[in-house]
């Protein structure tokens, strides 16, 4: 029962932040997904997720319905080891989070720094990741991928496929029409030079910032210049 009520925690708070998505990118380009790219994404990984069709429609409406307003904040700061994290956030009360996110990095082991300061170590990208299969490689190079990155989890082989921000929802959607539905999607930051990190204390010190950071309700993505980061950590 105990393991039951962690998972079911970890799902509510996946579903919450995939609802403030919606309802931040209906809010902005519409609630039609066919004339808002930014939206079809969302409901894409809402889907995958397997959030109900009810949490998804009250979503929508919330966009329409509610006066709340949220607005986009990115944080920078280092962790163990010179490692830079940049922090992601949806949030309808600047001066309730951003306290939160400099206590969460001073608690565990990091410290805040300036978000451009950070940030030039990082360029964002598109970022899509597939099991590896047949024509795949090919194709995504064809429909424009800039760079692409195989490894294996649990014995299964995964690429993961980068293209430039600006062509990100048209590559997306290129690669959906031709292999189905993709196991993540996101605009990433991927960082311009890794850095390894040996010291295994300093690595349980980082890993338990990374999860302290994604647990938190209004931080949307984690991402850092640890070796072989290219995907919000969970």
């Amino acid at each position: 029962m105990h393991r039951k009520g962690a998972q079911d925690a970890k799902r509510a708070k996946i579903f919450t932040k995939l609802i403030r998505e919606i309802t931040v990118s209906a809010r902005s380009g519409g609630i039609d997904p066919e004339a808002n790219p930014r939206l079809r994404t969302a409901l894409a990984c809402a889907r995958q997720a397997n959030m109900p069709k009810d949490n998804i429609e009250r979503a929508l409406r919330k966009s329409t319905e509610s006066h709340e307003a949220y607005e986009s904040i990115r944080y920078g700061g280092y962790g163990p080891g010179n490692i830079a994290i940049l922090v992601e956030a949806l949030t309808d009360n600047r001066n309730r989070t951003s306290p939160e996110i400099r206590s969460i990095f001073n608690k565990l082991g990091g410290s805040v720094a300036e978000t451009s300061s950070v940030s030039f170590l990082f360029t964002q990208q598109g970022l899509i990741v597939y099991p590896l299969h047949e024509n795949l490689l090919e194709e995504a190079i064809e429909l424009g991928a800039t760079d692409l990155k195989e490894w294996q989890e649990e014995g299964q082989d995964f690429v993961s496929l980068f293209c430039a921000h600006d062509a990100f929802f048209a590559f997306r959607e290129s690669l959906e029409a031709r292999f189905g539905p993709s196991i993540e999607a996101a605009l990433a930051w991927i960082p311009s030079v890794p850095i390894a990190l040996q010291d295994k204390d300093q690595r349980t010190v980082l890993e338990n910032l990374f999860n302290a950071l994604e647990d938190h309700d209004d931080v949307q993505a984690v991402w850092s210049n640890l070796e072989e980061t290219t995907k919000p950590l969970e």
